[in-house]
């Protein structure tokens, strides 16, 4: 929730307002809490024990793209005008149309299910002893 509030902050910076920079915190703050829950839960699923830290990352990245894209669709176009009075070119950029939105939201929460999966698998992760010859 932390990595992706900050990342939300950031995202809310480009706006050169506090608002901007409240509301991308808040964002990132419940966008990451959902995301981290789901991609922590589909982590351990899919890395188990001895999937090691590359496949929680690489699970938590394709989850979290997919997760993002999803509810970039829905994203209200009502919230998408109120970004366009910024008149900030690239927040206008990104938001101009229910694509845009969709791939910046895949893109911030690919990054937030990438350090969760591979935190997540790294934890689960069952020490091997070598010195042992089955």
């Amino acid at each position: 929730m932390v990595f992706s509030a900050l990342l939300g902050a950031i995202t809310g910076a480009l706006s050169a307002s506090w608002n901007g920079v409240q509301f991308g915190a808040i964002a990132g703050l419940v966008l990451g809490a959902l995301t981290g829950a789901l991609i922590g839960a589909i982590t351990v699923r899919t890395a188990g024990r001895t999937g090691g830290v590359s496949i929680g990352a690489y699970t938590g990245m394709f989850f979290g793209a997919v997760i993002g894209g999803l509810l970039g669709i829905f994203v209200p176009d009502s919230f998408r005008a109120g970004v366009a009075d910024f008149h900030v070119l690239v927040l206008d950029v990104l938001t101009r149309g229910r694509f845009e939105t969709a791939v910046l939201l895949s893109f911030l929460l690919s990054l937030t299910g990438t350090t969760v999966g591979a935190w997540v698998s790294g934890r689960n992760l069952q020490q091997r002893d070598l010195d042992k010859t089955s």
